[in-house]
């Protein structure tokens, strides 16, 4: 298998036979072997029907269906538990994502990257979602260290092994460029058409940026902190503790020689609070140290139904 196409789709009847038309007539130009693994995230609209009679007519059609809507970042991951091919191409269900790009994507990677991330250089977004995202790609690429001008295309091509070691959970599905260049693989980007929604309304609201900052920080602590959360809350209780420390000294030195009351002083109060968050912080990082280790079982994803894959 040389490529596998993983669309997460949230109801989108309408614009997944023009979709598939699509992604067809460009595999059939390429002429490789391919699968196409729709996810369906628990529409509601009645996309089942349409996605067995499509599987019916081209059995490199496969499905997994949820019977709730689990977010995109299930959908992906569990997309990429089952592919098969040796490229892996994602991309939005919504037709605002051009397959025509597939061979501009495979070659750029053939130049030496392990994942290409598409950018909507010309965005046909409203106005609302263009400038947070900026700033959003902006402040991503600090934290990163890799500079993109959007992490969050779903026009992606990876190789292989890059969806395989990335895991995926919550909404992580933003930071994947970042997760893959944490991991060692070499990630870049190219221009892609980016086209108005044809169909339907886009499926994301304004939390999605809240959710966007807490999964960033998720991914921070994970990523640097993961293997020694002592060193984080170590360093914020050591500081707030000698902090604490010194205000107490001060002021028992202070009440020995000069004699002055304590009792109406509320920088004591602050020194005893000091102390005692200090306290708790580097407790809190040697509970951590100590569960650093214990492994958390994966929550399962319900599945109504898997079609066209082989059992195992």
């Amino acid at each position: 298998m040389e490529l596998s196409i993983v669309i997460p789709l949230l109801n989108e009847k309408e614009s997944l036979n023009e979709l598939y038309q699509q992604i067809k007539a460009v595999v059939q130009q390429l002429q490789k072997s391919y699968e196409i693994i729709l996810i369906d995230d628990g529409s509601s609209d009645g996309s089942e029907k349409f996605l067995l009679d499509l599987h019916e007519q081209d059995r490199n059609v496969k499905i997994i269906q949820f019977r709730k809507n689990y977010g995109k970042s299930a959908a992906l991951a569990e997309g990429f538990a089952r592919v098969q091919g040796e490229y892996v191409i994602t991309m939005d269900a919504d037709l605002q994502d051009d397959p025509q790009e597939i061979p501009r994507l495979i070659q750029k990677l053939e130049e030496g990257y392990d994942l290409v991330s598409g950018w909507k250089k010309k965005r046909y977004d409203p106005l609302s979602k263009r400038v947070p995202s900026k700033f959003f790609n902006w402040f991503v690429s600090k934290v990163a260290g890799l500079r993109l001008h959007d992490f969050n295309c779903g026009l992606k091509i990876y190789r292989k092994e890059v969806v395989k070691i990335v895991k995926l959970y919550g909404q992580l599905h933003r930071f994947i460029p970042m997760l893959a260049h944490w991991q060692g693989f070499r990630v870049s980007e190219i221009p892609v058409q980016h086209h108005p929604r044809k169909y339907g309304e886009s499926k994301f609201g304004v939390s999605r940026f809240t959710s966007g900052l807490f999964d960033l920080i998720t991914i921070v602590f994970l990523s640097k902190f993961k293997k020694r959360p002592l060193h984080l809350f170590g360093v914020a209780g050591l500081i707030a503790f000698l902090s604490g420390l010194a205000i107490s000294l001060y002021l028992t030195i202070e009440r020995i020689f000069t004699r002055s009351y304590l009792s109406n002083r509320p920088i004591l109060f602050l020194g005893i609070l000091l102390i005692i968050v200090g306290i708790q912080f580097v407790s809190i990082g040697l509970l951590g140290e100590m569960i650093t280790e214990t492994q958390t079982e994966r929550n399962g994803l319900s599945i109504r139904k898997m079609i066209g894959f082989d059992p195992s």
